[in-house]
């Protein structure tokens, strides 16, 4: 079974797109890498598959996928 990596990113502004934050995360090495996942179906957004790589992704939000989980969280 493989493990699952539970992340939190800390949004300083109102959102970041999704292709960029897998890049920041680390989940993908480029932005092509990332629009190949989002693309192919392998990433969640809030449980359900998101395909936009421009999606905004805010504060409270959840991006999951094959191993990893982040949640965003804003500036306290």
């Amino acid at each position: 079974m493989q493990e699952v990596i539970h992340e939190k990113f800390q949004l300083a502004s109102e959102y970041i797109t999704l292709g960029n934050l897998l890049k920041v995360c680390g989940v993908a090495d480029t932005g092509g890498v990332a629009k190949l996942m989002i693309t192919d179906g392998e990433i969640e957004v809030d449980g359900k598959v998101e395909i936009r790589r421009g999606c905004k992704i805010r504060v409270g939000q959840r991006v999951s996928g094959e191993g990893f989980v982040i949640e965003i969280i804003g500036i306290d």
